[in-house]
């Protein structure tokens, strides 16, 4: 997930009581609730790089309680060396800072794992990805929900104009992220939105913050948990869907297929990103709940698996690292050869849960172009 995600998440649970643990326990509960995300610094080795080691150690077991553990320590440590030096007693909570920081860095993994992008907990003995595919890789209704529950218990005049500066920001965000065709967002999305930033507004003049305390907090993050288990029942019912009219569309080729999966897209539950492997090609298209037959599916593509020639060219082209560490990462990786320089041969890559090989749209390094040169003895 984002994190802004993770931020909400870590500031409601310090509202919801986590707060009052220790002194400083919100920052730890905000802090930890993005610490796994400190692998951000693989960026400096380049795309590939971080692909490799994004949602990596970090975000395993492991890796996830070692943080967990190390950072309240170091700030217990460090704010009992500042208080001696200002001739002060400590005020930090050793076992309240640990609490804090356990329980929000496990929210971290375990929001990440809802999404399509996957996380990959047993490292560092097995790299095997898990995906929840219940979330889009940023949900604005538990943007809302947590964000509004915060800005609620706001009492400092500066403090409630920067969540109404936040609310408008992300507002405009969304709004012009929805005027793109091909976010495909309904408009009843962006009515639901303004009707819930409205409520909210109302909620502050009706001071709920103040009447109901803490639990307004905790309210939005059951909400959070309720909303992923309906989005749950949702996903297998698409699932369901999504493999009986896979099996429509390979009918017609006389295909067979091999796997399928559902996935999220952005603020609509009714519609899901659908892929499916079958013996001789991969194909991505969108399905509507309830319009689930191949005639009705939207924006499908696909993509023959190479064969001959072709299947040559892509196996000397996956030997390099940016190449692997792509097919390692890809759910579901997809490739075409394209006519290259000097007799070669470009063999462009993509992960077609994000993108399509020759896409321009590099970001996150899902997809890459492999120059090639013939093969030896080749014509």
């Amino acid at each position: 997930m984002d994190n802004l995600t993770h931020s909400l998440v870590g500031l409601a649970a310090a509202k919801a009581g986590l707060g009052r643990r220790s002194a400083y326990a919100t920052f730890v509960c905000v802090a930890a609730a993005n610490l796994p995300d400190i692998d951000i610094v693989a960026l400096a080795g380049g795309p590939a790089f971080y692909l490799e080691h994004h949602r990596g150690v970090t975000h395993s077991i492991v890796g996830m309680l070692a943080l967990a553990v190390v950072f309240p320590l170091l700030l217990f440590a460090g704010e009992r060396v500042v208080a001696r030096l200002r001739g002060r007693e400590p005020r930090a909570s050793l076992k309240g800072l640990l609490v804090c920081s356990l329980l929000l860095s496990v929210s971290h993994p375990l929001l990440d794992w809802t999404n399509s992008y996957g996380v990959r907990p047993f490292l560092p003995w097995d790299a095997s990805w898990f995906y929840g595919d219940l979330l889009f890789i940023v949900d604005p209704w538990v943007w809302l929900t947590l964000g509004g529950a915060c800005s609620l218990l706001a009492t400092a005049r500066w403090r409630v104009a920067a969540w109404g500066l936040l609310a408008l920001v992300v507002t405009l965000l969304f709004f012009r992220v929805a005027a793109s065709p091909e976010a495909g967002v309904p408009t009843g999305a962006l009515v639901i939105w303004a009707a819930g930033l409205a409520a909210f507004v109302i909620l502050h003049f009706k001071k709920a913050g103040a009447r109901f305390g803490a639990r307004v907090a905790a309210a939005a993050l059951l909400f959070v948990v309720v909303y992923c288990g309906a989005l749950f029942v949702v996903q297998r019912r698409a699932h369901g869907e999504a493999r009986a009219a896979a099996r429509e569309l390979a009918a017609r080729g006389g295909e067979e297929v091999l796997r399928v999966e559902a996935t999220p897209v952005l603020a609509d539950p009714r519609v899901w990103r659908c892929l499916a492997e079958s013996d001789r090609s991969t194909a991505r298209f969108d399905l509507t709940l309830g319009g689930g037959t191949a005639d009705g599916l939207r924006n499908v593509v696909s993509f023959a698996k190479p064969a001959g020639e072709e299947a040559g060219a892509v196996a000397r082209a996956s030997e390099g690292y940016a190449a692997r560490v792509l097919l390692d990462f890809a759910r579901f990786p997809v490739s075409r050869v394209v006519p290259g320089e000097a007799g070669g041969s470009v063999v462009q890559f993509a992960d077609l849960r994000y993108t399509e090989p020759g896409s321009r749209a590099r970001v996150g390094g899902f997809a890459l172009d492999v120059p090639v040169a013939p093969a030896a003895g080749a014509r």
